[in-house]
């Protein structure tokens, strides 16, 4: 099964971070962007630009969601009561792919998408292949009987590299997860510090 590697490395080099955490990244050795001309220094960035990187990070973090698919995203959120960047965040957390990732089921959330695309994962006993199909409070989550000895699965819940957060319950002796809660932004265990507020002033322009 493909994780991608090449792609989600180039997301980590143009942005200049790890934004996944993983001790592989090029990032750890060469912080500079890729290219001949990723060495130059850059010049401080404007509010646009600013507001477009957050929004580069959040988007390519959740495995390089479609730009038209992030902005129904975003019209979601600032339709529901409280708080956009939050509600945002929220949305995106309760993707099937995001949860699969964050129980540890699979490695990488390329890996995730790629997972739930082939069927190899239930919700409440049902079987679904869309990675963006939206989990919600008590819905359960598990792997396929047929797939819960993959090389992929097996060496995801080794990686010690990333805890499960807590608003998602697992077992994996059972490959079960219970998602608790809709989390917040401090819930959300992002490598590096990701600024919703910021990708919803970059839409509202």
């Amino acid at each position: 099964m493909s994780k991608r590697i090449s792609a989600k490395y180039k997301i980590d080099r143009r942005m200049g971070q790890n934004i996944w955490g993983r001790p592989k990244s090029p990032v750890n050795r060469r912080e500079y962007g890729p290219g001949q001309h990723g060495q130059r220094r850059k010049g401080k960035l404007s509010d646009y630009g600013t507001q477009l990187r957050a929004k580069q990070m959040l988007k390519g973090y959740y495995g390089n969601i479609s730009e038209k698919q992030f902005r129904r995203y975003y019209q979601e959120a600032i339709r529901q009561r409280g708080d956009s960047g939050e509600n945002l965040v929220g949305l995106l957390e309760r993707r099937l792919d995001a949860v699969v990732y964050r129980a540890k089921f699979v490695p990488t959330v390329f890996a995730a998408r790629q997972f739930v695309n082939h069927g190899h994962v239930r919700v409440n006993g049902r079987r679904v292949n869309i990675p963006s199909y939206l989990v919600k409070p008590g819905d359960v989550i598990e792997v396929k009987e047929s797939s819960k000895q993959l090389a992929i699965v097996l060496e995801a819940v080794a990686l010690a590299e990333r805890d499960v957060p807590d608003y998602i319950e697992v077992d994996h002796a059972k490959m079960k997860a219970t998602f608790l809660r809709v989390p917040s932004l401090s819930d959300v265990p992002y490598p590096v510090q990701m600024e919703p507020n910021l990708v919803v002033e970059f839409y509202s322009r």
